[in-house]
């Protein structure tokens, strides 16, 4: 079946495929190592490759004999069960093999694989999935549906200009998303090895230059230990609970809070909210709220209930909602509070993975327990020059990303409909 409207033509999916890969639809047997596995969970419409993220593995092996066949490079993989529709590019060079409840489409000479990347994202197309999906616990799109699925076409200039223009918007928030990764672990190693591990001191206790510093700098650490209730500790510094060098501000239960003027909302910032970084489906409330639980760009958030997490938020305003404590410095900069905060989420996890209960949580006083070694003004003033410009730079860049996102997010609809056209020059091209 196909219908036209002006340029576009809905043609169905399995007529501008030449392969659909699957895994057997049964769960494959894995191994401690081998070839990583990936789940459903490492697929998401916000990246443009899958995302690896508690990897199994599969044996050389089973990865021969297991499987009907396996992703190729440029191939779209799309997960049918659990949350259907969200879709990535397989990348060049492919080193996984795909878990069950997805599929790997391989496209024919009809369609461009970018811009069918680009089209199964669309409104147009999401839309489409999601009233075709089944099933209440467990959504799934049955693949018998995919005949069904409709995909508006352009001929193929255009669909490779749209697909271009998609991928390249794509590829520089991956490259963003790399970066800030890269800025906050070269961070978090510096506070390590200073504040945590105290490898200077050490350095200057045996009689050597502390790595990685100049002399300036490294004057400023003690050459000797001292007993504290953590243990030897640099002389000087004082053992101290994140409570004390930090205000942990709880959030509130929004629904008490209604929009009553359209003028004035929030997207209320959940735990899921702080993890997929965005406030994409969020519910609203009141912005007439203490500007104490406005959230803004660079503020530092800690889920300390369900998913336990630590993040700078770059998601833009919002309402912090119960379950959130805001993390701000008192006695230390902000930096530290979240390098610190963020040492400790191990901690945290483990206790509230110990709670009979189906939330775990942590309470204020395993914030009063967490201690560590303060150093003095000075030091501290020194490690702000090197370590704040790194996560300020994070922070900027994760917010650049989002507005990349938001710019292609609304292109992509109106280039696909035809509402804009592409220009010559590009269609050239």
């Amino acid at each position: 079946m196909k219908f036209e409207s002006e340029e576009i033509v809905f043609t169905p999916i399995t007529s501008l495929l030449s392969e659909v890969i699957d895994n057997r639809g049964r769960t494959c047997p894995t191994a401690e190592i081998g070839v990583p596995l990936i789940a459903t969970n490492c697929i998401g419409n916000e990246n443009l490759y899958p995302v690896k993220k508690n990897i199994r593995h599969v044996s050389v092996e089973t990865y021969k004999t297991w499987f009907r066949g396996h992703p190729e490079p440029g191939d779209v993989i799309f997960v049918n069960k659990g949350t259907p529709g969200r879709v990535c590019l397989v990348p060049d060079p492919i080193d996984f093999c795909i878990a069950q409840d997805m599929v790997s489409l391989r496209v024919n000479e009809h369609v461009n694989n970018l811009y069918l990347l680009a089209a199964m994202r669309s409104p147009q197309v999401q839309n489409q999935i999601q009233q075709m999906q089944v099933g209440s616990m467990i959504p799934h799109f049955k693949k018998g549906d995919f005949e069904k699925l409709l995909i508006p076409m352009r001929d193929m200039p255009t669909q490779k200009a749209i697909g271009k223009v998609y991928f390249e918007l794509s590829q520089k928030i991956d490259v963003n998303e790399r970066t800030s990764k890269t800025l906050e672990g070269i961070a978090q190693t510096i506070f390590k090895s200073w504040f945590i591990d105290f490898d200077p001191v050490k350095a200057k206790m045996a009689g050597e230059t502390p790595a990685g510093m100049d002399a300036a700098t490294a004057k400023l650490f003690p050459d000797s230990m001292e007993e504290s209730e953590l243990g030897l500790i640099p002389k000087g510094w004082e053992v101290r609970s994140l409570d004390e060098i930090s205000e942990y501000l709880n959030g509130l239960a929004m629904q008490k809070f209604p929009v009553t003027d359209e003028d004035e909302q929030l997207p209320v910032i959940k735990i899921a909210q702080l993890r997929a970084g965005n406030t994409q489906g969020a519910d609203v409330a009141s912005g007439l709220l203490d500007s104490r639980f406005i959230i803004k760009d660079g503020d530092i958030l800690f889920s300390w209930s369900g998913t336990l997490e630590v993040e700078t938020w770059a998601g833009g305003p919002g309402a912090l909602n119960q379950h959130l404590f805001k993390v701000s410095g008192k006695t230390v900069p902000d930096w530290y509070s979240y390098l610190s905060t963020k040492g400790f989420l191990s901690f945290f996890r483990e206790i509230a993975s110990g709670k009979a209960t189906t939330m775990g949580h942590i309470q204020r006083g395993h914030l009063s327990e967490s201690k560590l070694a303060i150093p003095n003004l000075e030091l501290l003033n020194r490690a702000t020059e090197i370590i704040e410009p790194l996560i300020s730079l994070k922070i900027k860049t994760s917010i650049e990303s989002r507005n990349l996102a938001e710019i292609r997010d609304s292109l992509l609809p109106r280039l696909i409909s035809g509402e804009l056209q592409i220009p010559e020059e590009m269609l050239a091209s």
